[in-house]
């Protein structure tokens, strides 16, 4: 995983972590944009670890077959 996925996994966590006090202290109405902030963290992380072009240059291994005795 790379810095910048890190820092997006990372703050999507804090602004869930806040969302929570704030539903809590304040009331859901308030914490709705920052769980949605949260979420839409999420989708980019998410977005980010499917579109890596990393992954796509990886070759398949080869599965080995046992023989049966």
């Amino acid at each position: 995983m790379k810095l910048p996925d890190v820092l997006i996994l990372s703050l999507a966590l804090a602004f869930a972590i806040i969302g929570i006090h704030l539903s809590l202290s304040q009331g859901v109405e308030v914490s709705y944009p920052v769980f949605m902030f949260a979420v839409a963290l999420l989708f980019w992380f998410q977005y980010r670890r499917t579109n890596d072009p990393k992954d796509s240059e990886k070759p398949k291994q080869k599965t080995k077959k046992r023989k049966k005795h």
